[in-house]
Formats: C-alpha cells, structure tokens, sequence
C-alpha cells in the first residue's frame, strides 16, 4: 500500500511538473519597447524605437495608460515606493540615471533590485524610501524586502510621476514606453500596459 500512495504521489508531482512547464511554453516572451508614436489606428501603435526601427504594438482591451509627469526631488518623500535606474559605484551605492515615483495604488510593483537595460551595466531598484537626504549631492535610502539601496541624485537625474492617462495621450509624436510586449507568433506585438509621456518622456 505505502508503495503505491508513494508511486501515485510520484506521479501527481510529475504531471504538476509537466503542467507548468506546458503552461510556461505557452506564454509568448515579453520585450521592451522605447521610442516615439509615428501613427495610431485604433489600438495599434507605430513607434520608432530608440534603435531606429518601426514597430507596431496593439493595446490589449481595458489595457492600462500611464502617463509620466514632471516631478522634483521635493517629491520624493519619506515612505514613497519610487523606481530608480542607477549605475552600480565602487562604493556600493546607485548613481541615479533616472527616478520614477509611483502612485499609491503601485506600491510593490516590482519590487527588488536586479539588472536593466537602460544602458550597459544599469540597474532598477523599485523600493521604499527610507531616508531622503542632501549631503553633497541629494541621496535616497531606499529599502526593498531583500535589501537597501544608497541612491546617489545628481541634478542631471530626471525626476518623473506617474498619473492616469487615457487614449487622448497616445498621439503622434509621444514619448512611451513598454516594459513587457507580449510577442506573438506571427511577430506582431501586444501590450497589456503602456506608459507615456505628458509633459515628459519615459526615461525608463
């Protein structure tokens, strides 16, 4: 009796194992696209990538629109969950190469440290802040549930928000950026979410 409970667990773990490898398979992988809206017909998007090619994107229905405002180091308080793109220092801290403070409603989106691709070697800390200070240059301490983060502010650092944004923002000539387009067998790309630029571009 042990014998066969123990072949039938066997079995269950290995077909659980089987389901979720299928059901990975089956989720079409992501890309990130920065660039500039050339036309929109509908919901599909022509952007001009930042590497100087033509894509189109088409929003999912009830996709998210949000739109990047211009914002200050004043904004950024003690206890807002902000995303910082920085560049790793000898020292261990992040020089800032970009700041976006999130809404309330986003608090954890993403959270952690790891690896962007902003430019070679950058990182994306999404966190807590901490400790807002200015000693020399403005620094940020932030805090994510694996870790802290020195943040070093340079006032070449942008500062952006987040706000709502609605179809009226997605026009010719805007700034976005899309942080996971889905890419579909036929090559074409779909996108859940997209952020874009108000009164300031995506610096993500």
């Amino acid at each position: 009796m042990r014998t066969h409970i123990l072949r039938a667990l066997g079995c269950a773990a290995a077909l659980a194992t089987v389901a979720v490898a299928a059901s990975s398979a089956q989720q079409p992988p992501t890309v990130r696209v920065r660039g500039t809206i050339e036309a929109v017909d509908g919901q599909t998007l022509t952007i001009k990538t930042r590497e100087g090619s033509d894509v189109k994107a088409t929003l999912k229905d009830k996709a998210t629109i949000a739109a990047i405002v211009k914002a200050s180091y004043a904004d950024i308080k003690q206890g807002a969950f902000i995303g910082v793109t920085g560049m790793p220092q000898p020292d261990g801290s992040q020089k800032c190469r970009e700041i976006h403070i999130f809404t309330e409603a986003m608090r954890g989106t993403g959270e952690g440290h790891r690896p962007w691709d902003l430019e070679p070697k950058s990182t994306m800390t999404n966190a807590t802040v901490e400790e807002v200070a200015a000693v020399g240059e403005h620094e940020i301490k932030l805090k994510y549930k694996d870790g802290e983060k020195k943040i070093v502010v340079g006032p070449e650092c942008p500062i952006v928000a987040y706000a709502p944004g609605d179809k009226a923002d997605l026009k010719p000539g805007a700034k976005v950026f899309i942080g996971a387009a889905a890419k579909e067998a036929d090559g074409s790309l779909s996108a859940a979410r997209i952020n874009v630029g108000r009164d300031a571009a995506p610096p993500m």
